[in-house]
């Protein structure tokens, strides 16, 4: 394929830069909802979703019959916590398609992930709520700064992840022409970037890197590109992680949010203009935090497990499915009536317990990002040769890091020891190493035994 590297004076002018948002154009109804609007629209759909749920998914009709409630016992919206948890080992367990709360002729979609903590679940989706997870993208990538007639590169895998055909149908919905890579083959992404012009990539954080990467090493400058908006999901990211993107390649850096479970990419998306956490698309989804440990509700600000409950799901409704995501819920800030979800710190079931000190693989990137000769591709790799666990940390360094990559295990292994309080080996690896999964690094290997 033959392919050009525009120079940075070649290419078009930015009208805004990086230092002023884009505006985001016009706002579905419900983004211009006061509170007490969504309110009322969240009441009326979830007696919906209870009584949905309940004739039509007999799993979830035990757990409310052994907890004793029915959908008449949903007054208000407080009403909710009185009712039992949709967990992933639910849907392990109903496998393939025994969650599903329609016929199967109803069915026009299935995807399927197995997460980063082992089985399969399966999500359906009728006509109906893949028109709705079309509208939903098409609004994160409106609120991200994407306009109609623009050029969308999606680097999300295609297939039963949900990713890729999320972004793919979000972006044609809102009338952008979409370039459908797909995840890997890193030296195709470079090309594509270079030939096709897209204003905005869909990727993960962490593999947008690894593309910055590819051009550095073929003599481009990523801020010389094309690219305006990169919306990033699939992995927590942290704010030195938004620097770093937003510096190397000259762009805006966007949070969008989402789970198979619960719909897919497009549960939540920060704006552009303020860009300080993801807006819950609250019309469609109703937020919980609750304590982890003993599931009991936390106040709107208070750190915690978020929970969801889909409220326009047909093909499979979840009612408070837990998602292990750890968060806060804040109040919303660009649209007033969506709260926002402070970015995901981890995962309840990635938190490593090492001695005795919580640890989680956020705290372990902050300090990666500090070294300049380290990637933020990294694996905690926990084992107990002995009575006591270990912890080693295997990260990439970058392409062209010399003589610094063997200076920076000592310097990693100094600061987890001093910022997080646990001692930890560290293995410095070249890059591509580790293991990879739709563009993302699988953060945790746990070889304990049992």
């Amino acid at each position: 394929m033959a392919h050009h590297t525009p120079s940075r004076d070649s290419r078009p002018a930015r009208p805004h830069g990086i230092g002023a948002a884009p505006d985001p154009g016009p706002l579905d109804p419900m983004e211009r909802a006061s509170r007490d609007e969504l309110e009322t629209h969240q009441l009326r759909h979830l007696r919906w979703t209870l009584r949905h749920a309940y004739e039509n998914q007999p799993f979830y009709r035990r757990k409310c019959d052994d907890a004793g409630v029915t959908p008449d016992d949903l007054r208000d919206l407080t009403d909710l916590t009185r009712f039992p948890f949709t967990t992933k080992q639910d849907l392990r367990d109903a496998y393939p398609f025994d969650a599903f709360a329609v016929p199967m002729d109803r069915v026009v979609r299935v995807h399927a992930s197995s997460g980063t903590t082992g089985g399969a679940s399966v999500a359906g989706y009728t006509r109906a709520d893949v028109a709705t997870w079309s509208e939903l993208v098409a609004r994160a990538i409106r609120a991200s700064g994407g306009k109609p007639g623009e050029k969308v590169h999606v680097a999300y895998g295609y297939g039963l992840f949900t990713g890729g055909l999320g972004a793919h149908y979000g972006a044609e919905r809102l009338g952008c022409t979409v370039i459908p890579v797909s995840g890997g083959n890193t030296a195709r992404q470079a090309d594509l970037i270079a030939d096709f012009r897209p204003d905005t990539i869909m990727v993960t954080p962490s593999y947008l890197l690894t593309i910055a990467d590819e051009l550095r090493a073929r003599g481009t400058d990523p801020r010389a590109t094309s690219l305006r908006t990169a919306i990033l999901g699939a992995e927590p990211w942290t704010e030195d992680m938004r620097r770093e993107i937003e510096d190397t390649f000259d762009l805006h850096a966007v949070d969008i949010y989402g789970l198979s479970e619960v719909m897919g990419s497009g549960v939540a998306n920060e704006y552009v203009e303020t860009k300080d956490a993801p807006h819950v698309f609250e019309d469609h989804f109703l937020p919980e935090i609750v304590d982890p440990d003993s599931g009991r509700p936390v106040p709107d600000g208070g750190a915690g497990e978020l929970v969801f409950t889909t409220l326009t799901k047909e093909a499979m409704p979840v009612v408070r499915y837990r998602t292990r995501d750890l968060s806060r819920l804040l109040p919303g800030t660009a649209r007033p009536a969506f709260r926002r979800m402070a970015k995901v710190t981890g995962r309840s079931d990635d938190t490593i317990i090492l001695r005795g000190v919580n640890l989680v693989p956020s705290q372990v990137e902050e300090q990666v990002l500090r070294l300049g000769a380290l990637a933020p591709h990294f694996q905690l790799v926990l084992r107990r040769p002995d009575r006591l666990d270990e912890l080693t940390v295997r990260v990439e360094h970058r392409p062209q890091a010399g003589e610094a990559a063997a200076a920076a295990e000592e310097q990693l292994a100094s600061a987890v020891k001093e910022r997080l309080g646990v001692s930890a080996a560290v293995e410095v690896v070249p890059p591509g190493t580790l293991p990879r999964s739709s563009g993302k690094t699988s953060r945790v290997r746990d070889e304990r035994p049992g």
